[in-house]
């Protein structure tokens, strides 16, 4: 997350709430090109040439100019508590609206000085989400349009049309995104074949720009319970079929893989050598690893009427229950699982339940009913300390800051960020991982 390098730093503070609008268009090319040879010359954040950030999706960012005064009201205060001094990390969401706005020359222009005054830089960005990611409904629709549309190939395109212009030299480039689509949307043959096709064709332009703009870039399909890839073997099968499609095409092992969501696959209760281990045999990039954890709870009746706090109107729950005896049963949401004949409630065959709801790194919930899955997460770092060169990109996604409950958002969003960093750093130094 920081260097030794600190020229060109200028002073993170200042005017922060300055509209990216009103940025004075003038020259400074010369300041900028020392800017970007700074971060060059030293792009290790962490050792072994890790970056680490936060992802920006937990701030409201639907259009350009509020995405933007997210960074400049929440992101400039983390980087002022976590790294004031030295280059600062961006994971950075936008919207398809914001995506647009912002590939506007002018916009664009602006917005690079900006990166260079505050000493920031951008190496991944999250295009999962297409449309509205807060405030309202989102449950299903985050994953529409799918990758059986058009629409999903051009917004993502444009994402790397963007990351392209925005990384330093020398440092890779991450796009993660939906999971093909949600299980429940795909019913016909050829909608498989239509992602399959969509796929190939980003692919091909994701190779096409890495090659002229001299950036390897890569996409990252994320994994997600109840999704069209939900877990590793449907992943590694998937990824079969597409090389099938186009036998000995060297792109796509280059420029597709995986988004490693720790939550995702831990909801799933699969096991991180596993999962490593069978995207290594199959020869799947780990584009990025999204640091997260999920609830883990045993559904006494207790634990079941306490967990109605977690059951939200804007986002899905996925809830996987696990009998004693090993069987899986899936539930879409949570307030389906509390409220299904067959849950703990009534009938308690069930030996665990654990729930996609992405709880703060740092903290456990604050009652001793619930765990979290923080144990698989330590399993992926354990992997990363044997293996540092897994994956370079780690970014720590809590994007359920507004429903959180009051006993877990007992702190600024600012002083959140600012503790999963710390805790984070802390366990990555644990195992040998260190700030450069």
């Amino acid at each position: 997350m920081a260097i030794a390098l600190n020229t060109c730093d200028a002073e993170p503070d200042r005017d922060s709430r300055a509209s990216l609008f009103e940025l004075e268009r003038s020259g400074q090319d010369r300041t900028r090109s020392l800017c970007r040879l700074m971060i060059q010359l030293a792009p290790m954040k962490l050792s072994h040439g890790m970056h680490l950030a936060y992802c920006t999706n937990i701030h409201r960012g639907e259009n350009w100019r509020q995405t933007f005064e997210s960074l400049n009201d929440f992101t400039l205060a983390v980087r002022q508590r976590v790294c004031p001094d030295k280059p600062y990390a961006i994971g950075l969401r936008l919207s398809d609206q914001a995506s647009r706005e912002l590939a506007d020359g002018s916009a664009l222009l602006a917005f690079q000085k900006w990166l260079d005054q505050h000493n920031c830089y951008v190496f991944t960005i999250n295009g999962f989400p297409y449309g509205r990611f807060h405030g309202a409904r989102v449950k299903e629709q985050v994953y529409a349009p799918d990758w059986t549309t058009n629409e999903r190939v051009e917004y993502t395109n444009r994402l790397f049309d963007l990351l392209a212009r925005l990384l330093p030299e020398r440092i890779d480039g991450s796009v993660s995104t939906v999971p093909c689509s949600f299980k429940s949307f795909i019913n016909t043959p050829e909608q498989v074949r239509a992602m399959r096709d969509n796929l190939w064709r980003c692919v091909e332009h994701i190779a096409t720009l890495s090659e002229r703009s001299g950036r390897h870039l890569h996409l990252g399909l994320e994994p997600e319970p109840l999704c069209y890839l939900e877990t590793s073997e449907e992943t590694v099968s998937f990824f079969d079929a597409l090389r099938a499609d186009r036998p000995n095409d060297s792109r796509l092992d280059a420029h597709l893989g995986v988004n490693y969501d720790t939550c995702h696959l831990a909801v799933e209760f699969e096991e991180p050598r596993d999962v490593v281990g069978r995207f290594r045999q199959h020869g799947i990039k780990i584009s990025k690893l999204h640091f997260s954890s999920a609830l883990k709870v045993r559904p006494t009746p207790e634990v079941c009427r306490t967990l109605k706090v977690f059951a939200d109107e804007v986002y899905f729950h996925q809830v996987i229950a696990r009998s004693a005896a090993g069987a899986l049963t899936r539930f879409p949401d949570l307030d389906v699982a509390l409220a299904n004949p067959h849950s703990a409630i009534r009938y308690p065959q069930s030996d665990e339940w654990r729930i996609h709801f992405h709880v703060p790194l740092h903290s456990n919930p604050t009652t001793a009913l619930f765990d979290t899955t923080a144990d698989h997460l330590f399993g992926v770092m354990d992997i990363l300390k044997a293996d540092p060169h897994l994956c370079p990109h780690l970014e720590m996604e809590t994007y359920t800051w507004e429903v959180l409950p009051p006993e877990l958002k007992n702190r600024t969003v600012v002083d959140q960020l600012a503790a999963e960093y710390d805790w984070t750093l802390g366990q990555l130094e644990e195992r040998g991982i260190v700030q450069a």
